[in-house]
């Protein structure tokens, strides 16, 4: 809970907390916050035990961190990931050739894979692409890896 509180801030609320309520109230203070601390724990402790017996036997290894959308997808993942086909979908897909391919074809290249088959038509070969206006200065070539 107070794991990013160094030595000088914990040194600094205790002199706040000397200020504040004197010397002689403050171990009253003390003991007054850790048991209502230790009453807020059992009371979530308690909830969290009524809501497993409600929910049944089905969910006996449900964990309340699973709410948190980031754990839950990361649990299914691993636990369902190769049944869903995901290591096929990674394997067979390489954004940076797709995304050479898209780059070379909006600035009118030929890109690798197309230049031996010549089954993608290159738009560099369009004859309205060609017919520039002289006042439109050109564009700056697209590169991939910037974006």
């Amino acid at each position: 809970m107070f794991n990013d509180i160094g030595i000088p801030e914990l040194m600094a609320l205790v002199i706040l907390a000397l200020l504040i309520f004197g010397p002689d109230k403050l171990p009253k203070v003390i003991q007054d916050v850790s048991s209502f601390i230790r009453k807020i724990r059992a009371f979530s402790d308690s909830a969290k035990q009524d809501i497993r017996e409600e929910l049944g036997p089905e969910f006996k290894d449900f964990e309340f961190d699973d709410l948190n959308p980031k754990k839950f997808i990361r649990k299914q993942l691993d636990q369902h990931g190769d049944d869903l086909g995901i290591d096929d979908i990674r394997n067979g897909f390489d954004l940076k050739k797709e995304m050479a391919e898209v780059a070379d074809s909006v600035n009118g290249r030929e890109s690798e894979s197309s230049s031996g088959t010549g089954s993608k038509p290159s738009l560099s070969k369009s004859p309205d692409l060609e017919k520039k206006p002289a006042a439109q200065p050109e564009r700056p070539p697209f590169d991939a890896d910037a974006t």
